[in-house]
């Protein structure tokens, strides 16, 4: 068996949709995108400490695949790039022929069952970037062991959002936590498996 953990970056009103370009996801209307993009410098170190220096394998909905396979394969060469580049990465998509960064494996119609399949095996955390709808269905099976989260400054107004109306209730345990001098956090939680909304802790 292996965890998967999801790697978001959300506004404080709870967004996480388009942080890094207004093109990267207009859909709905969003006029907000690139709202993470000012904060970049100080987050991204963070990030590549806690969340990209381990082995792991990827996750991805079809357009943050996209995003990244047209960066990192050009990107200078370095520790980070060289995992990125080498990490083996499943991608949700209904056209796998478009593939083509190294060590990528489509997951076609039956996401939940797919992601069960990969969990059950051997090997390194699944980790997860972006991608709102895949989010949701993980979210909706219950198969998110740990959400790492970088929360901004910020407050959109409205988009998609980490935790749409409809989520089921939870309560989740925070195991890390860090602050960035630009005002972003860093934290990390574990779903409660334990412990039921309303219950009160000894």
């Amino acid at each position: 068996m292996r965890q998967l953990a999801i790697l978001t970056f959300v506004t404080l009103d709870g967004v996480m949709q388009s942080p890094s370009m207004p093109e990267e996801d207009p859909s709905d209307g969003f006029a907000n995108g690139g709202w993470a993009a000012p904060y970049w410098d100080g987050v991204m170190d963070q990030v590549e400490r806690h969340a990209m220096s381990e082995p792991y394998d990827m996750v991805f909905g079809r357009k943050t695949y996209d995003i990244f396979a047209g960066h990192w394969p050009n990107a200078p060469k370095s520790a980070l790039s060289n995992r990125m580049n080498s990490a083996r990465k499943y991608v949700v998509t209904s056209q796998p022929e478009g593939l083509r960064w190294e060590n990528s494996r489509p997951i076609n119609d039956d996401v939940a069952g797919g992601i069960s399949t990969l969990k059950a095996q051997d090997g390194p955390l699944l980790q997860v970037h972006g991608g709102a709808r895949l989010i949701q269905t993980l979210l909706s099976h219950n198969l998110i062991d740990e959400f790492r989260l970088w929360f901004f400054p910020v407050v959109v107004g409205g988009g998609k959002r980490l935790f749409e109306n409809g989520s089921s209730p939870r309560q989740l345990k925070l195991t890390r936590f860090e602050r960035c001098g630009n005002g972003a956090t860093m934290q990390f939680y574990r779903p409660e498996h334990d412990h039921s909304i309303g219950e009160k802790y000894p």
